[in-house]
Formats: structure tokens, C-alpha cells, sequence
């Protein structure tokens, strides 16, 4: 008889420090006990099962042997008929007879099991503990293993956190509290340091069943559905699906491009993610060790995503070859480097981002112009409005950027230019003819006008006065020394 109060505590604590069920505690104690009651009273290639009440605490003992005939097993001393024969050998421990079992079973048939009571023993030796503890220790680590898998096989796909347990060639080993994960060196991002005891957060983005008897939990931090998950957990937009993450492209560390759209027009997905005054996307670049994220709008076309993907650099124009999943970008010469980013970058994550092989050429400046040009007829004529403008511009400023002063001879003339512009715009073949005006009005005009002096050649000819009489006075102190020198006076 066992100690009920014992081993119900110990059920209990299996359930509740390593969600162990007790139905599967319980399957773990029947194992150990059929291993060391074969160990001590049973026979080789025996089949024996034990049965635990854990109300009363009774066990019970039973051999299993299965219903079989010629077809299914090889009497002793039988050679196989031939290399795919894979019948096993009779063993009277194991299998019975088909005409034997029907004396006991009357509708057996070949294949069913048929049960036989043990006697029961609980006077096991020291041997036969020691197996049961084995098989005890061995059953619940699978079945802790099983209730891992269970538990995080819902979580695959998520962010979890933990607290870093130790460092071991490259890699991070992380506590997640019921069991243990690694964070491989290329899936962490680089330039990263964490210390034993520090928390963490990763993408949970494999489980499997590892070996001995443990789960396999592998984490990433390098991963593009990392940053997807962070923006998750930071928008609720995105986590209610009003925001819709299309794709992402990213080299941990260093830079990320995330496509975004909204189900509503309504709805600014980019602003969304940043958040306001920017404190949703400074979240998660403090979480990614200070990565950049450029933040675009997705569209259906593929010509505007591509266009997009690629900013800030701005393109001049696309082709697409879409059998080849290929598109050829022409931008103008300033805006080449920009495109391409620092050591590819720019254009690698855009690649990416879009699923197409995107390859930049530059344009010089006289095939952007004329492009320009040939796309835009009136665009000449308005480069050369401009072109004079400016010269104008210039032509009414002088050197220090002030406006210059005409001369009288030239104002006059400019007056008599303008007027004679103004009576030939006015002839009769234009539209705007009135017919009223007079020659004589023009000029009363440009002689009400205000007439202009150079103030330069008035500063020029008041230097050139005093520096006259600056060598009239030297020349008459040469003739006479001692006479009154008269200092030229400055005007």
C-alpha cells in the first residue's frame, strides 16, 4: 500500500509548478509501477499493465497478450518466406493463438488484446525502485514537454519575454519561466549586449520537440515580423486591423522599410504608426537598438509603391517589366546616390520591400530637360519667361544687390523705348486697340518722370576734383616752402 496523502500532494504539485494534469501524473505512476513489478515478478517480452486508484490508493496488475494466427506471426524455428516477410517470431508471452483465444473470448479475433490478472505484489527490491523511478522521472519530462509545446505553440508567432539566463557561444539562453529558449548570434542585432539577470523581448518564431525530452523554443530579434509584432503592441490600429501591415524589409540594426495601408480612407495609416509627436515609432527604434524605420504608404500600383519605396530619392521616371518581375528606375543625376543609399542600401530594402528587381540609371541634365521638354510643350517657352525675368532682375540691381540709378541721357532713352513699346503694342492689328491713344501723352509722361543722376559718377568727380587740387597745392609748396599750405578741403 502506498502513502494516498503523499503521492496526491505530489500529483497536485506537478500540476501546478509544471502544468502537469493528473491524469497524466497518474499514467506516469501506473508506468513505474508496471516497469518495477516486471523487473522483479514478470518474464521476458511480457506485456504488463498496472492500474493506480488514487481514491484508495489500490493497485492492480494485468498481462496483455495479442489475439494472432499464421498470417501475422512466425511459428518458432520458421524461416521468413522471403526479404519483405516481417512477421515476428511467436512468443507465447505475447501473442495467443487464434483458437485458443476463442475458448476464453468467444467473438475474439485476431488482433484484439486479451487481459490477464497479476497477482499483486508491492514488495518490490531496491533494483525494481530504482527502474520505477526511472520511468517515473522519464514519463513526466515528456509530459512536461508536452504541456510546453501546448502552451507555446499558441504563443508562436507573438513577442514573449524573458529574463537572460546565460551566454554560451554566441548564444543568449532565455528564462521564459516554464522553460527555456535560445536566441541564436544571427538572429540577435548586432552591436547588442545583454547581461545575466537582464529582461528581454524577442519573436517567439519556432517550436519544436527537442531532444531529451525538452522543447525547442527559438527566438529572433533580427526577424521582420519582430518589428511587425512591436508596431502591434504599440498601435492599436494595427492590432484592431484598421491598419493593415502589408510588408517589411529590414537589416537589423540599421535601417527598416514598413509598407502600411488603411481600410479607410479616412484613416492615416503613417500616422497611425508614428504616433503623436512621433512617441509610438521612437518606441520601437529604442527597442531595435536605434534602427531607423521608413514609414510609406502601400499602393496597389505597382509604379507608385516602387516610387515610394524608394524615397526620399525622387524618380524621375519607371519601367516595368513585370514577366520578369523587373523595373528599371531613371532618376535625375543629384538624385542617383540618394536612390541607391550607402552601400545599396536604400535600393536593396526597397527591393524588398516590393518584390521587384529594381535597377537605378541616371539621367544627365540635358536628357532630363529634354524629356521635360518633349513631355511638356509650353515648358520652353516658360523657361526662357523666366530666363528674362531674372535677367531683368539682375540688370535693375547692382553689384552690392541695390537698386541702380540711371543716368538722365539713359533714363530718357529708356522712357522713349518704353513709350514706342507701348504705341507699337497698341497698333491696330492687336486685340487690346483702343484708338484713343495719343503720342503726345507719352511724352508729357516721360517728362513728368523723375530724371536720375549716377551718385557713382558724382562721387568719382568730386575724388578726382580733390585730387587735383591736391597736386596744385604740392607743386606750389615745392616753389614756395615757407608760404601757407591750404589743406584741400573734403566735400
Amino acid at each position: 500500500m502506498f502513502d494516498i496523502k503523499v503521492i496526491n500532494a505530489v500529483i497536485s504539485q506537478l500540476e501546478d509548478e509544471r502544468g502537469i494534469s493528473p491524469k497524466l501524473a497518474r499514467e506516469a505512476i501506473e508506468a513505474a509501477l508496471a516497469a518495477a513489478y516486471k523487473k522483479d515478478f514478470g518474464k521476458r517480452g511480457q506485456v504488463i499493465r498496472a492500474h493506480y486508484d488514487r481514491e484508495s490508493s489500490a493497485t492492480q496488475f494485468e498481462q496483455i497478450k495479442i489475439v494472432v494466427d499464421e498470417s501475422n506471426v512466425r511459428q518458432a524455428g520458421e524461416e521468413p518466406t522471403s526479404d519483405e516477410d516481417e512477421r515476428p517470431e511467436y512468443n507465447p508471452e505475447t501473442h495467443i493463438e487464434l483458437s485458443t483465444a476463442k475458448l476464453i473470448k468467444r467473438d475474439a479475433e485476431v488482433g484484439d488484446e486479451l487481459v490477464f490478472p497479476l497477482e499483486n505484489r508491492t514488495d518490490f527490491g531496491r533494483i525494481a525502485a530504482q527502474t520505477a523511478k526511472q520511468v517515473m522521472l522519464q514519463k513526466i519530462r515528456e509530459a512536461e514537454r508536452g504541456a510546453v509545446l501546448d502552451d507555446y505553440s499558441e504563443l508562436e508567432g507573438t513577442i514573449v519575454s524573458g529574463t537572460v539566463q546565460r551566454f554560451e557561444r554566441g548564444n543568449l539562453y532565455i528564462d521564459l519561466g516554464r522553460a527555456t529558449a535560445i536566441l541564436p548570434f544571427n538572429e540577435q542585432i548586432k552591436g547588442e549586449r545583454f547581461e545575466a539577470g537582464e529582461r528581454i523581448r524577442a519573436y517567439l518564431y519556432r517550436v519544436d520537440e527537442g531532444s531529451r525530452a525538452n522543447a525547442f523554443l527559438k527566438l529572433s530579434r533580427s526577424h521582420p515580423q519582430f518589428l511587425t509584432e512591436l508596431f502591434r503592441q504599440e498601435a492599436p490600429e494595427v492590432a484592431n486591423g484598421t491598419v493593415e501591415i502589408k510588408s517589411v524589409a529590414r537589416e537589423p540594426g540599421q535601417r527598416a522599410k514598413i509598407a502600411v495601408s488603411a481600410i479607410e480612407d479616412y484613416i492615416d495609416p503613417i500616422g497611425a504608426l508614428v504616433g503623436q509627436r512621433g512617441v509610438r515609432v521612437s518606441t520601437v527604434t529604442s527597442e531595435l537598438n536605434g534602427e531607423r524605420i521608413d514609414i510609406i504608404e502601400w499602393a496597389e500600383d505597382p509604379l507608385v509603391f516602387i516610387e515610394e519605396a524608394l524615397s526620399p530619392a525622387r524618380v524621375h521616371d519607371i519601367e516595368l517589366i513585370e514577366a520578369d518581375k523587373k523595373a528599371i528606375i531613371y532618376v535625375d543625376e543629384d538624385q542617383l546616390s540618394l536612390a541607391i543609399g550607402r552601400g545599396g542600401q536604400n535600393v536593396r530594402l526597397a527591393s524588398r520591400l516590393t518584390g521587384y528587381s529594381l535597377d537605378i540609371e541616371s539621367l544627365t541634365n540635358s536628357e532630363s530637360m529634354n524629356e521635360d521638354y518633349a513631355n511638356e510643350p509650353n515648358a520652353i517657352d516658360e523657361d526662357i519667361n523666366e530666363s528674362a525675368a531674372e535677367l531683368a532682375a539682375e540688370d535693375a540691381l547692382g553689384e552690392d544687390g541695390s537698386p541702380v540709378i540711371m543716368e538722365e541721357g539713359h533714363a530718357e532713352e529708356t522712357e522713349e523705348q518704353s513709350s514706342t513699346d507701348e504705341v507699337v503694342d497698341q497698333s491696330p492689328d492687336t486685340d487690346d486697340y483702343s484708338g484713343d491713344q495719343d503720342v503726345d501723352e507719352v511724352e508729357n509722361q516721360a517728362e513728368a518722370d523723375e530724371v536720375l543722376v549716377d551718385t557713382d559718377q558724382v562721387e568719382e568727380a568730386l575724388s578726382e576734383t580733390n585730387e587735383e587740387v591736391r597736386n596744385a597745392q604740392e607743386e606750389a609748396f615745392e616753389r614756395d616752402p615757407e608760404g601757407d599750405k591750404v589743406e584741400p578741403e573734403d566735400k
